[in-house]
């Protein structure tokens, strides 16, 4: 816990890059305190709780991504993921698989997804639950979170059981974000993602100017390409005005800790990628990585 109070103090006294630095150093666990009587109410709590438990043994980076849906999380968590050593876990994308498997949440979830609604805390939990037990077992250290917690009774659940470092929150405008949403496309051969909506938006009332190139698919994928029937004009934007809703509390939660980093994305991958860098001070790590590759 004292590493963890030292990231504290960094964020307060240093800003987002003295406190990013505290987090990326790997960092020993010291004897957890008492399960709480949240943690202690929902099955991934001891997955969850074991691992904190352990005793002077280093681990990787615990990241949290918030940001509204569409941002960019999974794009920059996977990312950062890739450069930190550390899994990426994407609610998304635990929700997705469990839609594919056919068990006994897809028919449920289907019918909340494709009405643009929000998964439930406990279901939630119970994939994530699965997800953290499966990387205890294969001896995974560190993570980066993506799209969990969404209230702050996930929040609540989540400080229970494991030490937060840091909580990057993605942000970019409604206008932007819905463009954005709706051209987004996926190879229904390869599974891969790509995104058909050229964004070109001028800078006014104090706004600045955005531009993000589209991110096309190979020829081979052109003809495969098949929309998500959730990425709708009107899901979209039901789906964002719930996010917002929900989302302001969550950041005070986090806020109030001093571990908010908030990041307004300037543009595409090419503009927003080593701006996130700098503010997290891992420009000397990509360029080691870029070196030994």
């Amino acid at each position: 816990m004292a590493a963890v109070q030292r990231l504290l103090r960094a964020s307060a006294s240093g800003g987002a890059a003295a406190a990013a630095a505290a987090a990326r150093r790997r960092m020993s666990t010291a004897v957890a305190p008492e399960q709480t009587p949240a943690a202690a109410a929902f099955p991934f709590a001891a997955a969850a709780g074991r691992a904190r438990r352990r005793v002077a043994e280093e681990r990787n980076v615990q990241w949290v991504f918030l940001g509204c849906p569409g941002v960019g999380k999974g794009t920059y968590a996977s990312r950062l993921s890739r450069l930190l050593g550390v899994p990426h876990i994407a609610t998304g994308d635990l929700v997705r698989d469990e839609l594919a498997s056919s068990g006994p949440l897809s028919v449920q979830l289907a019918e909340i997804v494709n009405q643009g609604k929000l998964v439930s805390d406990e279901i939630i939990i119970n994939l994530l639950s699965k997800r953290l037990k499966k990387g205890e077992e294969q001896g995974e250290s560190g993570f980066i979170l993506d799209g969990f917690p969404r209230t702050v009774k996930q929040a609540e659940i989540l400080d229970g059981v494991t030490d937060i470092d840091m909580v990057v929150n993605l942000k970019l405008r409604e206008d932007v974000l819905v463009e954005k949403c709706l051209g987004r496309r996926i190879c229904g051969q390869c599974g891969k993602n790509f995104n058909l909506a050229c964004i070109d938006v001028k800078g006014e009332n104090g706004l600045p100017p955005i531009y993000m190139a589209p991110l096309l698919p190979p020829n081979n994928c052109m003809s495969k390409l098949i929309t998500r029937a959730d990425d709708t004009e009107e899901v979209v934007r039901n789906r964002l005005q719930i996010y917002n809703d929900m989302s302001q509390p969550v950041e005070g939660f986090y806020r109030q800790q001093g571990k908010l980093l908030e990041f307004d994305l300037p543009g595409g991958i090419p503009e927003s990628w080593p701006k996130l860098l700098h503010v997290l001070n891992l420009e000397d790590q990509e360029e080691m990585k870029l070196a030994t590759a």
